[in-house]
């Protein structure tokens, strides 16, 4: 078995033996325990614990900083909101996130209100100091995590 693979075992184990629900950890001491680095612990929560697998991924940085994984409550009423989640890919241009977010209004799976402060976040103007290669996956990315928050 793959250190990966005993790393998201792990993280699962914990998950499913949790009284909240939710796994809790520390990446520092993660890798410590594993005998890894952190980038390590890093790799295995963006590629096995991410919105599109039904997790979210919390994290609090700084000396007592934690990362915080749950999963997903499958509801049929999210189901659609998880097909966008999935749909997004790696890029998003701030258009198509407004297109996104109209649509997700009109099928009244979000309020106008919360579309309305998801489209803010993602809108070009918050951009503008940031590189353009970075701006649309940045965007992507914030829109997922909103949406997935969003479903939970």
């Amino acid at each position: 078995m793959r250190i990966s693979d005993e790393i998201a075992a792990y993280i699962l184990h914990i998950m499913e033996n949790a009284e909240n629900g939710y796994a809790e950890l520390q990446r520092n001491l993660l890798a410590e325990e594993f005998g890894c680095v952190p980038s390590q612990i890093t790799y295995v929560l963006s590629s096995r614990f991410t919105p599109e697998q039904g997790y979210l991924v919390e994290s609090r940085r700084g000396g007592g900083g934690y990362i915080r994984i749950r999963r997903v409550q499958a509801q049929k009423e999210l189901t659609p909101i998880m097909h966008v989640v999935n749909s997004i890919g790696d890029s998003l241009v701030s258009t198509a996130a407004e297109a996104i977010l109209q649509s997700l209004v009109y099928q009244q799976f979000v309020t106008p209100q919360a579309a309305k402060i998801m489209a803010a976040a993602l809108s070009e103007r918050c951009y503008r100091e940031i590189a353009p290669e970075t701006r649309d996956r940045l965007r992507a990315a914030l829109l997922k995590n909103m949406l997935t928050a969003y479903a939970v």
